[in-house]
């Protein structure tokens, strides 16, 4: 077993002051994503852990891509017939977590899920490229195929019928909208005491505020 006991690191880039943050969490969001940009070091900014409860009971962590945000919540897009979208339509329930290292900061989001509009998914759809258009036509997200092979000559055939023609969007796939009811800013400080901040919804638009012990 390898010992990660002395994997340490000090916290000191910055710090939470209740007066100085807004009352709505997504114009705080909007500065962090903002800033952590502008910081570089990250290959994709808008990477997020989207955790749901799966069919079978069990908590499931992975990694897509956030694509758009604003005071609505947060969208993303998947297929929705796969594990994540049938674990989604079943328990909408969802969190969302953020860790940009370079800042020391965390985002976690506690949300409620629902489709986006047909229209939204048609819309971000049609800006993909053809091959990622291809590709979500393909793949029937997480279920067993026999081969990598078996995935090359679907896509290959598809190319064939498609060259020089739109590609319509699929029924399956499209857009995820979590609207958040918690959001929580983690922002690393020295000697592990945190600060930990949480908005949490009370009314439409009526955010409460309050800091955690780290």
């Amino acid at each position: 077993m390898e010992d990660l006991s002395n994997y340490r690191k000090s916290y000191e880039k910055s710090q939470l002051v209740e007066t100085e943050l807004p009352e709505d969490p997504i114009n705080l969001f909007h500065k962090w994503f903002h800033e952590t940009k502008e910081f570089g070091g990250v290959d994709e900014v808008n990477a997020m852990t989207v955790a749901t409860i799966g069919l079978d009971g069990f908590p499931k962590s992975r990694v897509v891509l956030l694509k758009k945000y604003d005071e609505e919540g947060f969208i993303f897009y998947t297929n929705y017939n796969s594990e994540k979208g049938k674990a989604i339509l079943n328990n909408p329930n969802v969190c969302l977590s953020f860790f940009w290292p370079g800042m020391e900061r965390q985002v976690i989001i506690k949300g409620v899920v629902e489709k986006t509009m047909e229209a939204v998914s048609d819309n971000y759809f049609e800006s993909r490229p053809d091959g990622s258009k291809l590709g979500a036509i393909v793949s029937s997200q997480s279920e067993v195929i026999p081969s990598r092979e078996f995935l090359d000559d679907q896509l290959k055939k598809l190319e064939s019928k498609y060259q020089g023609k739109p590609i319509p969007r699929p029924e399956f796939w499209g857009g995820f909208l979590v609207r958040p009811v918690e959001v929580e800013f983690w922002q690393g400080r020295p000697n592990r005491l945190h600060d930990r901040i949480r908005y949490q919804l009370h009314a439409v638009f009526n955010w409460k505020m309050e800091r955690l012990s780290p």
